[in-house]
C-alpha cells in the first residue's frame, strides 16, 4: 500500500461512508470473475450502493475511529463491503439475490445504523419491503379512512337524492 497519509486518507474516507451509511453487507469474495464484479457493481450502483474493496486492517481502524466495535470475526480473507447510503434494505436484496446464482460471494454480514448485525440479520432486511413500498403502505392506511368516511358521508345524500327522484317522479305520474 501507499504512503502513511495515503493511509490515513483512506480511513477518513471509510470513516465518513460508515457514519453516512444505512446499512453495510460484508462479504467475502471467493473469486468473481471481473464481468461478475462489473454485473453486480452496475446494478449496486443504480440502486445507490457504494461497493468497495478495502483493506481488513484499514477497515478496522476506520470502524474503531466510530465507535463501531466487533468487526474482528467479519474481517477473515478479502472483504467487500456494499454501503447502502440511501434505504437500508437496498444492499442486502440486491447482494443475496445475486449469491443465490453465484456462490462466490458469500455474505458474512453486516451493519445497520453502525450496529453489527449477523448473516441472518442481512437476510431479515433483505426481506423487509423497500422505502418506496412502505411508505406506499403508510400513505395507503392514511387514506383509507379517508375514503370510508367520504363514503360514509355521501350516503345520506345519495338517500336524499334518491328520495327527491322518487318525489319527482311520483308527482310527474300523478
Amino acid at each position: 500500500m501507499g504512503s502513511l497519509e495515503q493511509k490515513k486518507q483512506i480511513v477518513e474516507q471509510i470513516k465518513e461512508r460508515f457514519n453516512r451509511a444505512r446499512s453495510v453487507v460484508i462479504l467475502e469474495n471467493r473469486g468473481l470473475t471481473v464481468a461478475q464484479v462489473t454485473e453486480l457493481r452496475a446494478k449496486l450502483r443504480a440502486a445507490g450502493v457504494d461497493l468497495k474493496v478495502l483493506k481488513n486492517t484499514l477497515a478496522k481502524r476506520a470502524a474503531d475511529d466510530t465507535g463501531i466495535t466487533g468487526l474482528d470475526p467479519l474481517l477473515q480473507g478479502p472483504t467487500v463491503w456494499a454501503f447502502s447510503m440511501e434505504d437500508a434494505v437496498t444492499a442486502p436484496k440486491i447482494l443475496l439475490e445475486f449469491t443465490k446464482t453465484n456462490d462466490k460471494l458469500v455474505v458474512k454480514g453486516g451493519l445497520l445504523e453502525k450496529k453489527i448485525i449477523g448473516e441472518d440479520g442481512v437476510k431479515s432486511l433483505a426481506d423487509l419491503p423497500s422505502r418506496e413500498v412502505l411508505l406506499a403502505q403508510v400513505l395507503g392506511a392514511f387514506q383509507s379512512p379517508l375514503v370510508g368516511m367520504a363514503n360514509v358521508l355521501q350516503g345520506p345524500l345519495r338517500k336524499f337524492g334518491y328520495a327527491l327522484e322518487a318525489l319527482k317522479k311520483a308527482r310527474e305520474g300523478s
